[in-house]
Formats: C-alpha cells, sequence, structure tokens
C-alpha cells in the first residue's frame, strides 16, 4: 500500500485510482449522495485506510477509507476525524470502521 504525506495526495490518487464517490457517515450506512446510494456496514468493504496526524493540532487528524461494494459497483472515499463518529452511529457501523 502507498504512504501519503498529506490528506490531498492520498485523495487524489484514489480518485485516479477509480475510487470517485464521495461518502458520508450517517446512522445506520455510509452514503453517497451523488448517486442516492446507501451502503450498510455488510455491503461495503475497506479496501485501504490512510491516517494522517495534525502537526500542530490534534484535532486535525484524520482518516482517509478507501471504500468499495460489488453490490452498486461503486468505489469512493470517506474522510473521517480519529475516533470522530456521531453519537447516533450504529455500533455495526463504528466496529467495520474501528477494525482498520
Amino acid at each position: 500500500m502507498k504512504t501519503y504525506e498529506t490528506m490531498s495526495e492520498a485523495v487524489n490518487d484514489l480518485q485516479k485510482r477509480g475510487y470517485t464517490y464521495d461518502f458520508n457517515l450517517e446512522t445506520e450506512f455510509v452514503e453517497c449522495k451523488q448517486n442516492q446510494c446507501r451502503l450498510r456496514a455488510d455491503e461495503f468493504e475497506i479496501d485501504e485506510v490512510h491516517r494522517f496526524e495534525g502537526k500542530t493540532d490534534p484535532g486535525d487528524s484524520n482518516i482517509v477509507y478507501a471504500i468499495s461494494s460489488k453490490l452498486d459497483d461503486i468505489k469512493g472515499v470517506l474522510v473521517n476525524g480519529y475516533g470522530v463518529y456521531a453519537d447516533s452511529t450504529s455500533a455495526e457501523l463504528i466496529s467495520k470502521l474501528n477494525k482498520h
């Protein structure tokens, strides 16, 4: 797996490699608003994970997930802060993200 210096470098390279959709973390699923796709934890795979720590502010730390789903033949990126999950996010979804 490739190592990136910055989060934007990781996202740009993943997009070039076909991870073209943007996912957002919701309560029971990850959502892609571009195509109205909603994937539950058992409907997608995490292909790659890239962590970036803020040099001066720990609040700037992020994780980039490369996500794919054979159900919808879709690949995209989810960017999230370290351990930042909505209080209402399902335990199943949090567990899947935390495994990586």
